[in-house]
């Protein structure tokens, strides 16, 4: 028998849809990948599982969540060239955290936790004792404006190679003579810049032109109404 307890406790480990899981233009383009049951699927910064329809419910837990979540799986039907609905498909999406480069974990299925049959990717996980099932994921690194160490600031920007980029900002009062950035390597140029703390506006420049540092989102207003990228020094 299922006390109200034990009801309430499972009520609160099982997660729902994800808020980003809602978005229906990465909803559909994700769940469109989704034509069988396999091994899970990387599709960028998502990870696609997939179950047999066979089980009730089938649950997976993950090891940076320390397992203490079980997220539910949702449930897709699978159709012929007619649109007419051939059976269905278990299925979870897992937006991994940027900071991971592997997944491991196990699923619950009807109740018992298990390794995933459809991943042969395992692992042996010495704490608890028992086999994961792991997923590599493999991230093309991004370029970006970032503080690499206190009051240093690597200034970065891709576009096509042979530019002459230059920067400027508050802290040259947007004279973009004085610092030009170097093209280490085709459209790539960055440039460090020791900076105070506080807050910084800036620009790059190409020419006669300015725009704004597309690696970084911080964006503001200045007084003579430009858009200019923002960055802060703790």
């Amino acid at each position: 028998m299922v006390t109200m307890k034990k009801f309430l406790i499972l009520f609160m480990l099982i997660s729902i849809l994800p808020t980003w899981a809602q978005d229906s233009y990465i909803y559909n383009n994700l769940t469109a990948r989704i034509d069988k049951v396999g091994s899970p699927l990387v599709d960028g910064d998502y990870i696609i599982f997939t179950a047999d329809s066979s089980s009730r419910h089938v649950g997976i837990a993950f090891d940076f969540e320390n397992f203490r979540t079980i997220h539910s799986f949702q449930k897709i039907n699978t159709t012929d060239m007619d649109g007419e609905v051939t059976g269905s498909i278990h299925f979870h999406i897992l937006e991994v955290p940027k900071s991971l480069k592997k997944v491991s974990y196990r699923l619950i299925i009807d109740g018992l936790w298990t390794v995933d049959p459809n991943n042969a990717n395992q692992v042996f996980d010495a704490k608890s004792g028992l086999m994961l099932s792991t997923v590599n994921v493999f991230r093309q690194e991004i370029p970006a404006t970032s503080i690499p160490k206190k009051n240093l600031v690597r200034f970065v920007h891709q576009g096509q190679s042979g530019q002459i980029i230059r920067l400027g900002g508050t802290f040259t009062n947007w004279d973009s003579s004085i610092y030009i950035m170097k093209e280490t390597a085709p459209g790539l140029y960055e440039l460090e810049v020791s900076l105070p703390r506080g807050t910084h506006y800036y620009a790059y420049y190409d020419g006669i032109s300015s725009f704004v540092d597309s690696s970084n989102p911080e964006r503001a207003y200045t007084i003579d109404g430009r858009t200019a990228s923002v960055i802060t020094i703790n």
